[in-house]
């Protein structure tokens, strides 16, 4: 597994666009544009690159990156944004989780569940 692999997808501000990792196109098209509708959400409403990514363990982390002269970035909405998100698409993240330690992991999801409970 490159590293590459890891990287679920991102947005970015500056260039107006979003990016799905290839690896990642066996999600459903339904889940595919609620990850499209939320990163171009974020980014357009406190600007920088979101960056929607697994750590080892399969926990998904969402980073924001911002070019360092840009006076338009908001880094207080910013962190707040990505704590609401976390609140409210937690549901949507655990799934994701779960996804990526089956499919990409390899891992036997009645362990992880397991592990879970």
């Amino acid at each position: 597994m490159s590293d590459n692999s890891k990287i679920l997808c991102a947005s970015s501000a500056y260039e107006e666009k979003f990016y799905l990792n290839e690896a990642y196109a066996g999600l459903p098209a339904a889940i595919q544009e609620e990850l499209k509708i939320m990163c171009v959400m974020f980014t357009s409403d406190v600007g920088g690159i979101l960056t929607m990514e697994f750590d080892a363990e399969g926990t998904l982390i969402l980073s924001v990156t911002a070019d360092e002269g840009d006076l338009l970035y908001d880094e207080i909405g910013s962190g707040l944004k990505i704590k609401e998100l976390q609140r409210t698409k937690s549901e949507f993240f655990e799934a994701l989780e779960l996804y990526y330690k089956a499919f990409i992991l390899k891992q036997d999801i009645t362990e992880v569940h397991r592990e879970e409970k």
